[in-house]
């Protein structure tokens, strides 16, 4: 991976740096630590070098940063890092281990996100908090109804539809300041409600202007919010060489513990984005649930894993095959074909 003289490892924090350069045979020729300011102009005057960090907080910042100096970085996945670390656990350690994991060259990067990119991203996980509150604070105002012996069925619709009748029904154990409690309780929902329904719009409005995600919105079971998530996730696609790596990449292939010649799969490894894959293990879901009510070849071969295997283990492999299908779509630029499903 390394084609420069040098690699350089840098610890990254948020106020100090430590600084590990290794030479062509991986021995440790300088180190330095550096502050926020003083970290652009000593890289700017390095002669041109690989640049290694962990991908965490700000790394995406900081390789948008340093590539416009000339140099080649390269973002590592901070848990295949840990791996190369030795001896007690320090900066300049963890600086060299980085270091030594990017000259290896056997771990895959991480892509650096652009600015769009990274907006993307922050867009997707504001839209997520939001939704967590909202259901957060769904359910507590289902707790506290409870207390007064007041139970509504599941869902969140029932509920907004609800509180209005038992804020008005004066037969019911509610006092005056509780209901008070409640109506506030009530715009708190409407409020978060009103601001989730302004990210969905937005997020259908970047769907339709993204040729790649209306490529895969043709796969079954992939919608707004998963075809959203995944091309987030997946960039341009081309840090896998193909499918099975963008699925073993996001965690939807077993968990391997093997030894002396016998092998012992286990569940999945549920490495990568927990974010993306359960919005992928939702959509395959939607698909397995009414694939014995269709007769095209995809639906045959769900009903049958789901008879051989079960129906969460069909999930997870039609979640596999819709990764696999999307990396087509999006490293590709192919679109979904019904037959080419029934042939992979």
């Amino acid at each position: 991976m390394a084609t420069q003289q040098h690699t350089v490892g840098i610890d990254l924090a948020k106020n100090s740096f430590y600084i590990v350069v290794v030479d062509r045979s991986c021995r440790v020729v300088e180190k330095k630590k550096r502050t926020r300011s003083q970290l652009v102009s000593y890289i700017a005057q390095r002669p041109e070098s690989t640049i290694a960090m962990e991908a965490c907080a700000s790394s995406h910042y900081w390789a948008r940063t340093l590539t416009q100096l000339g140099h080649n970085v390269v973002l590592l996945p901070a848990q295949h890092v840990k791996g190369y670390s030795r001896g007690q656990k320090n900066d300049y350690n963890d600086a060299q281990a980085i270091a030594e994991a990017c000259h290896h060259g056997a771990i895959r990067p991480v892509l650096p996100k652009t600015i769009d990119e990274q907006d993307d991203s922050t867009f997707a996980r504001i839209r997520q908090q939001l939704v967590h509150d909202r259901t957060r604070l769904a359910n507590h105002i289902r707790g506290i109804l409870a207390e007064y012996g007041i139970v509504l069925p599941v869902g969140l619709h029932i509920l907004k539809r609800s509180l209005p009748e038992i804020l008005e029904d004066a037969d019911n154990q509610l006092t005056y300041r509780m209901r008070l409690l409640l109506s506030r309780q009530r715009e708190r929902l409407m409020a978060l409600d009103e601001e989730v329904d302004w990210y969905d719009e937005q997020l259908k409005k970047s769907v339709e202007k993204d040729s790649a995600c209306q490529r895969m919105l043709a796969i079954p079971g992939v919608g707004d919010i998963v075809a959203h998530a995944l091309k987030q996730w997946m960039g341009n696609g081309q840090q896998f060489s193909k499918g099975r790596d963008a699925s073993a990449a996001l965690g939807l292939v077993p968990r391997q513990h093997s030894t002396g010649g016998k092998a012992r799969l286990m569940g999945i490894s549920k490495r990568g984005d927990a974010r993306v894959r359960s919005a992928v293990i939702h959509g395959a879901r939607a698909v397995v649930s009414r694939a014995s009510k269709k007769d095209d070849p995809l639906s045959r071969w769900i009903q049958r894993l789901v008879e051989h295997r079960g129906f969460n283990r069909a999930v997870v492999a039609y979640a596999n095959k819709m990764v696999r299908f999307a990396w087509v779509c999006v490293a590709k630029k192919e679109r979904f074909l019904i037959r080419h499903a029934a042939a992979a």
